[in-house]
């Protein structure tokens, strides 16, 4: 079926329908209810993921009603996703945490004494100066996600901290970051720089628009599809975007990078490339030559299970629409390991295409300056950062590995690591092997879990801060380089239910009590953001009324006059990297076949629901009314042959003896019959989470194994093996 701009708006009101079902629930759950009669409304933007789309919410009589995208917003374009619809969830979930809880008894029994605000930061700070005192202030950690964690980083940072980083960049999207600024000496970003809706043939390789919900690609998906745009779609399992496609190829799970190279032998065997392009600002070209002449569609073929024929056919597709030809960058790409190398083979291919700073390829992201607080300058270190001694990972990034905290945490390497901050982010079901995380914890002198939710890693933790959502609170500004550049505010539509408080308020409190009054001079957040807006010449009033103000229009393709600039050693697309190969690493890509499963095991995938984000928000009933628990793809011959039909109830069982929940099967041809596949986030084992314990399964308590990429420290996490047990 032809997916047309109409039809994708019947979907979306179809879904948000189901949404608006659940105000019959939440209208019965107390909320801060006031006096105030009829509507208003306050432009903020969304927290329900990443992408952080501009929103209206609405008030009616004095109660939080809905929300929807601000007409005025580039990522939303006056549409939200269901996620982002289904935010009022959050503000009303009774799961909430209320109050801030110091730990009483031993880590993970989830026994608390609530304490009052200046009890719990109090605890915090002394054990800080204690830290401090003992093995300096570098030997506490920052866990950060979100923009909602600008302030405590600004405070941590003000302490001494050096160790921040960040889930979403080691566990992501980093290895693609990486992969591309080898390639073309810049981030792909976020969001992304590809002009999906302007191409003409567009590439998915493993990436899941319309599950993985991110609202301005699937609005721009469903614009290129409207337009005639062909997709291929690359994937072990036939996905959403799979039924859009003109060519879907079910791979051989792992084997990506065979087919990459095969495609790039066959864009230059044929001459197929965009010879101008590359001769213009290739580099190491003839190298690169030399070394893919031996992928033949031939060798992929027995590698990726691909056919020789569908391997040129899709080459051919790709280069036909040149340079607006697009082979999409991905997102959470920490698959198997040689990520970065994976990733720089779509670089590659993109860069044979001739797409970098062209119309339907990658556009060149238009920039706004927004001036930053002029705070004191922080305290320096002698130290080098925990996550990385000896540069062990060349091209790691600044954003930090989490794995490299927990590494150093454990083997207390390069210096003990004894205190953790953990915002916005479950590090229990983010990182790879809890038993190593919960190991790492147990050594720690402090743990404080700022959350909105009673999530496992609250369980841990010494002392748990219950942060306000979203939609309660002003936030950093969000500025944007996309098409045009723009900014958002976030502000207060509802005030919290309970003791809740807001990132920045907890931030500047507990600066109070480590005497680092003089990096928060300005008294309240209104008067900072007031300051940064009004510096760069726009009317504060005016942002808070209408939630956004734009930058100048400036050239994002290179026929609009855009310079083609490369920042690589050699000023050019590198096809060649003296970089890597300075390091010891493989300077073109070259491909290393996967570990097969054991007999009798199952290689486990895991992705993306369009209405719940991470492992965040199945406790918020109004999006857990659209999915309450997973399922367990499965090739349904397997299914047949062993016995099972969609809807029985299994356990799943990993190479290191790792049982799970019962979870449900979903029996298909749509997959196969060497993976399964989960939807991640479920299965939660905090007891506190009453609306999502124990529903369906935990792919992360699964994900004992991981390889960690040797270029920038990525881990790998699809390299885990499951067998099935049967439920009684």
């Amino acid at each position: 079926m032809k997916l047309t701009r109409r039809k994708f708006l019947e979907i979306s009101s179809a879904t948000f329908a189901g949404a608006a079902l659940s105000q019959n629930l939440i209208s019965n759950i107390k909320s801060n209810d006031t006096d105030e009669l009829g509507i208003r409304k306050v432009p903020t933007y969304c927290n329900i993921c990443f992408w952080k789309c501009g929103a209206i919410a609405y008030v009616r009589d004095g109660k939080l009603w809905k929300i929807e995208g601000n007409p005025l917003d580039p990522l939303s374009n006056g549409r939200l996703c269901p996620r982002g619809s289904g935010g009022v969830g959050m503000h009303y979930d009774p799961d909430r945490l209320k109050a801030p809880l110091i730990r009483k008894g031993n880590r993970g029994d989830e026994k608390w004494v609530v304490a009052t605000w200046d009890e719990a930061l109090n605890y915090i700070a002394d054990k800080m100066l204690k830290i401090k005192e003992t093995y300096g202030p570098e030997s506490i950690a920052l866990f950060n996600h979100g923009i909602g964690g600008n302030f405590l980083k600004h405070t941590l940072r003000a302490f001494g901290v050096i160790n921040i980083v960040a889930p979403s960049f080691a566990q992501c999207r980093g290895p693609r970051e990486i992969g591309f600024e080898l390639t073309f000496g810049d981030y792909i970003g976020s969001p992304e720089r590809t002009d999906i809706r302007n191409t003409k043939c567009l590439a998915l390789i493993g990436s899941h628009l319309g599950e993985n919900m991110h609202n301005t690609q699937v609005q721009d998906f469903a614009k290129a599809i409207e337009n005639g745009a062909s997709i291929i779609v690359v994937d072990p399992r036939f996905s959403i975007a799979a039924g859009k496609a003109k060519y879907y190829l079910p791979i051989k799970p792992g084997t990506d990078l065979a087919l990459l190279l095969s495609w790039m032998n066959v864009l230059v065997t044929e001459n197929l490339y965009d010879r101008d392009f590359v001769d213009k600002y290739g580099w190491g070209f003839e190298s690169f030559k030399n070394e893919i002449s031996a992928y033949t569609p031939e060798w992929a073929y027995i590698q990726t299970g691909i056919t020789p024929e569908q391997i040129r056919n899709t080459a051919r597709e790709l280069a036909l629409h040149k340079p607006a030809s697009l082979v999409h960058p991905g997102r959470h790409v920490n698959w198997y390991g040689n990520d970065t190398q994976r990733s720089r083979a779509i670089a590659l291919v993109n860069a044979l295409l001739g797409n970098w700073n062209r119309k339907g390829g990658f556009f060149k992201p238009a920039e706004m300056k927004i001036p930053k607080y002029p705070y004191p300058p922080y305290p320096e270190s002698q130290r080098e950062k925990a996550d990385n001694p000896d540069n062990k990972y060349p091209f790691i990034s600044e954003e930090g590995l989490t794995n490299g905290i927990r590494e150093a945490t454990l083997t207390e390497k390069p210096y003990p690591i004894k205190g953790w901050f953990v915002y916005g982010t479950n590090l229990i079901e983010s990182m790879p092997n809890q038993l190593e995380t919960i190991e790492a914890i147990n050594k720690l002198d402090l743990l404080v879990a700022i959350d909105v939710i009673p999530s496992e890693i609250t369980s841990w933790a010494d002392v748990v801060l219950p942060e306000a959502v979203y939609l309660e609170r002003f936030d950093d500004i969000s500025v944007n380089s996309f098409y045009l550049p723009f900014a958002l505010i976030r502000q207060p539509v509802v005030n919290p239910p309970n003791e809740q408080k807001p990132g920045w308020w907890i931030a500047k409190k507990l600066a109070e009590k480590l005497n680092l009054n003089e990096y928060f001079p300005w008294t309240d957040i209104e008067e900072y953001l007031k300051y940064r807006i009004e510096s760069a010449g726009y009317s504060y009033d005016e942002f808070k009324s209408k939630g956004i103000i734009f930058g100048e229009k400036q050239p994002i393709y290179d026929n609009e006059g855009v310079k083609q600039e490369f920042f690589t050693p050699s000023g050019k697309v590198e096809f060649y990297s003296n970089q890597l190969a300075e390091y010891g690493f493989d300077p073109i890509p070259r491909y290393i076949p996967p570990d097969d499963p054991p007999p009798g095991y199952f290689r486990l995938l895991f992705g993306r629901a369009p209405v719940h984000t991470f492992s965040q928000t199945q406790t918020n009933r109004i999006l857990r009314d659209m999915m309450n628990e997973n399922e367990v793809w499965i090739n349904s011959d397997i299914a047949n042959r062993i016995g099972i039909k969609s809807g029985d109830y299994i356990r799943l069982k990993n190479q290191d003896g790792i049982i799970s929940n019962k979870v449900k099967v979903k029996a298909t041809q749509k997959i196969r019959g060497d993976c399964v596949y989960m939807v991640h986030g479920f299965g939660h084992r905090s007891k506190a989470l009453s609306g999502a314990y124990m529903r369906g399964a935990s792919d992360a308590e699964l994900i004992t194994k991981y390889k960690i990429d040797p270029i920038m420290g990525g881990t790998g996490m699809n390299v885990n093996f499951v067998t099935i047990l049967m439920e009684d």
